[in-house]
Order: structure tokens, then sequence, then C-alpha cells
């Protein structure tokens, strides 16, 4: 089965690259407005396409025995990877708070905005709107606006870029063949690719050096954080990013071994790309691209290992973030009639 998937696999490359190239054609028609919408769904039907090719001829009972067989201590390590993954997450918001001027908000108030609005935010797509409608909802109460709602969306997601720029760049640099399996790019390309990232990074540090910098205009004002700040940014996005990987490696099937920095890669490309298009939960798209990326494994079990993260680390979180937001109104709505019952 494995080897017949590969000899397709160059079909299957040349039928993407014909949608894409009849999608840019098309494109200018319908005006460049719709080009973000129409990224998505080219993403969307690419990853649907790959799926459909790799997994035509899975055998489900080997993914149900794959599951079963997961061990018990792999499961733990990454539930532990992914708590941590999301203890880090909370200090994207609390940096944010500080970046823009408002230390006042307890931190337990920002771990709950930013666990909240990232889940339920990722698990509807659009996380910008869904998860900045979370924010403004639970900041609200401390005197927070929609255009401080704005300043964090933008501070946070300038957090896990300058990650992505410096782990995934680092990665790409050091392994570009990892990608080039997906990609179908040339390694120096690839290469590259990761080199600029690395540059980018470094030519933005120097630009905070000289003086403060200030972008936007009227009450959309950001002043960013100054270079030595700035790393410590770097530092939130980069352990969080490295974080949720360790938990999707320690889930792998335990042979053929495989290097993490190809893991990282595979999953951090498929995380950018699926973050761009706004796809729900990066569904999908993550396993497409490991399932594409990661062939020395056997398909079944690898599906297995993809299904149980995105049980832990997309399903169990979700829940959890709906209960703690469901409490947290409900608090709200009793907190008037036990003020208005004190004598």
């Amino acid at each position: 089965m494995k080897g017949s998937c590969h000899e397709s696999f160059d079909g299957l490359i040349a039928a993407i690259r014909s949608i894409i190239m009849r999608t840019v054609t098309i494109l200018p028609r319908f005006g460049w407005g719709w080009i973000s919408v129409v990224f998505s769904l080219l993403i969307v039907v690419v990853a649907l396409l790959t799926l459909h090719h790799v997994l035509h001829d899975i055998d489900v009972g080997k993914v149900v025995s794959a599951l079963r067989s997961q061990q018990r201590g792999a499961i733990g390590t990454a539930v532990a990877f992914v708590i941590a993954g999301y203890i880090t997450l909370t200090f994207y918001d609390v940096f944010a708070l500080r970046t823009i001027g408002h230390r006042a908000v307890p931190f337990e108030v920002a771990a709950i905005a930013s666990f909240t609005s990232y889940t339920i935010g990722h698990a509807l797509g659009a996380a910008t709107l869904t998860g900045g409608a979370v924010r403004l909802r639970i900041y609200s109460v401390w005197g927070l606006r929609v255009s401080d709602i704005a300043k964090i969306a933008f501070i946070t997601g300038m957090t896990f870029w300058l990650g992505n720029a410096l782990v995934l760049g680092g990665a790409l640099s050091y392994a570009p063949q990892a990608a080039s399996v997906v990609d179908q790019l040339p390694t120096w390309m690839n290469r590259s690719i990761g080199l600029l990232a690395l540059c980018g990074v470094a030519v933005y540090l120097l630009w905070l050096m000289p003086r403060r910098r200030v972008v936007g205009f009227s009450h959309w004002r950001i002043t960013l954080p100054k270079a030595r700040f700035t790393l410590v940014q770097i530092g939130i996005g980069a352990t969080d990013l490295t974080l949720v990987t360790l938990a999707i490696y320690t889930l792998l099937p335990s042979s053929p071994p495989v290097a993490f920095v190809t893991v990282l890669v595979v999953f951090l490309g498929a995380t950018l790309v699926g973050t761009v298009s706004h796809v729900p939960g990066n569904l999908g798209v993550i396993e497409a691209a490991m399932l594409i990326g990661l062939p020395q494994f056997e398909t079944e079990g690898l599906l297995a290992s993809l299904l149980m993260f995105r049980l832990l680390y997309f399903v169990i979180p979700l829940g959890f973030a709906m209960l703690v937001l469901a409490l947290r109104e409900l608090g709200l709505v009793a907190r008037p009639t036990a003020n208005s019952q004190r004598p």
C-alpha cells in the first residue's frame, strides 16, 4: 500500500499545482478582496485531496488497534507537554497586556482570557475575530475597549510569528529536506527560506534598538517593546511551539525512529499554513502534512497518533474552555444577586 501511495504522489502534486494555477488565473475576475477566502478554500481542498489520496484504502481496524495499543506512559508525557504548552500560552496575553499598559489586569484573568480565546477561536476558525470576541467579553470588565483587544491580538500575533520564525526558520536551515518531502521544493530553497526567516528576526531586533518604535495611529497606536523585551516575547512563542511539537512527537510510533527536527519542520509548517488559512483547528491540514511528510511510518499507526494528539490538544481543551467560560458567566450573573442580598 505504501509503495503504490508514493508512486502516485507525483500525480497528486501535479493535480494540486493545476488547481493552484487555475485559481490564480480566475481570481482577478472576482476581485482580489476574495483572495483570503479563496486561499482558505484552496488549502482545504488540497488537504482533502491529500487525505483522500493517502487514506483511500486504509485499514480502519488497524487504526483502532493502534489507538488501543498507545502506551500510557507516552500519553501521560504528551498530556504533560500539552498542559505546559497551555500554561506558556497564558503568557501571550500577559506580555500583551504589559505592552499596551494594562498591568492592573490580574494574571488569572489574563490566563483565562488567553486559554479560552485561543482554544475556542482556533476551534471555530477565524481566530482573530472569534477569539477577539471572547477576549472582549472577559477584559471589558476591566475597562478594556475594542481598540485594546485589537492591540492584544496584534501583540499575541507577533509573539506567534516571531516564535515561528525563530523555531521553524532554524529547523528549516538545519533540515530543509524534511520540508521538501511536503512542499516539493529543492532543499536549497527551503534552507534559504529558513535563513531568510532568521534574518528577518535579526533585522527586526536591530530595528528596535535605536529607540522606542510606535506603529498604528490614533487609538490604535502601539509602542512596541524594546529589543530585550522582544527577546522575551520570542522566547514565549518559541517555547509554546516547541512544547506542542514535543506533545505530538511523544505520541508517534516508536519504530522507526525519526529525528525531532524533522517532525518540527513538518508539524510547524502545517500549523503555519492552517493558521494563515483560518481552517478551524487546522483540521485536515496537520493530518495531511504529517501523513505525507513522515512516510517512514505505517499509515494506520501514524493516523492513530494524530487522532490521539487532536483529542489531547484540541478536543479536551475545547470542552474545558467552554466549561470555564460558562462557569465565569454564571459567576457574573450570580454576583449582582449576592450583592443585593447583603444587609
